[in-house]
């Protein structure tokens, strides 16, 4: 059901990739984290890449685990994902020719403004949600398999944690959702910083722990190898990551500050 899913929402959005630019132009299918969409940086760099390209893209937007599961299935032309170590393996496959570290932004633990777990005292990511599991305060898991997901689990494992019980609970949903069901139930919950700040919910859902290292989150694009999906449109795909990666793509990214805030970093450019 899932993969039905999958596929009718991959058929539409090419549906509107076909309809946006012109029938001349290219398209080319991106798989990438629902933060992309939902920090609005989508919204930013998509046009450029058209105007630039000449190339419409198709987005799907879903948990990096299975932006990745479609690129191994050659679902997708290129991907835009977090998830580094799930990214190494699909090259290891041969199912992705490339991947290109491009930006990054970093992971916080977000709750309700009291703390009743003290997490802004945790010395470190996985103390914090020791402290959650501790007093059983609620905390609200994607659960989706994204790259978010799979950093919260190799968190609470680092914590000596593993999550159960009423005030454990998977949303099933994107990033922007699960901030809206914690802001709404007083939860906790695991943001990156991008979405977090879009989402506009400072007053009521404000970081309590931030700078592990562990939390640093970095993104990549990968290209899907053609000469394992014969069907992938390689040369359209390979120029919209040549903008991404080159000066045009960095530019936009580097430019891209919603309410004076630079939500993505270059990799190679740290502050």
């Amino acid at each position: 059901m899932r993969g039905q899913t999958t596929s009718l929402v991959l058929l539409a959005a090419l549906g509107l990739a076909a309809c946006g630019g012109g029938s001349e132009a290219e398209a080319v299918r991106l798989a990438t984290t629902t933060s992309t969409r939902d920090s609005g940086l989508l919204d930013h760099l998509l046009p450029l890449v058209r105007q630039e390209t000449g190339i419409d893209v198709a987005v799907l937007a879903v948990g990096s685990g299975q932006a990745l599961r479609l690129g191994a299935d050659g679902d997708a032309d290129l991907l835009l994902t977090h998830d580094p170590l799930g990214e190494e393996s699909l090259v290891a496959s041969g199912a992705a020719s490339e991947r290109r570290p491009l930006m990054y932004n970093d992971f916080v633990i977000v709750g309700p403004p009291a703390d009743p777990a003290g997490v802004e005292h945790a010395q470190s990511a996985p103390a914090a949600l020791a402290r959650i599991a501790h007093i059983g305060a609620a905390f609200l898991s994607r659960g989706d398999d994204s790259g978010t997901h799979r950093k919260e689990r190799r968190l609470w494992l680092a914590a000596g944690v593993e999550p159960r019980g009423d005030w454990y609970r998977e949303t099933g949903q994107g990033m922007g959702a699960t901030l809206a069901m914690a802001a709404e139930t007083g939860s906790y919950t695991l943001s990156d910083r991008s979405t977090w700040s879009a989402h506009g919910a400072r007053d009521v859902l404000p970081v309590l722990a931030e700078g592990d290292p562990l939390l640093r989150n970095p993104y990549a694009v990968l290209l899907v190898d053609a000469s394992v999906h014969p069907e992938v449109r390689v040369d359209a795909a390979r120029r919209v990551a040549d903008w991404l990666t080159g000066p045009g793509g960095r530019a936009a990214i580097r430019a891209f500050r919603p309410r004076g805030e630079q939500l993505f970093l270059l990799l190679d450019e740290d502050e």
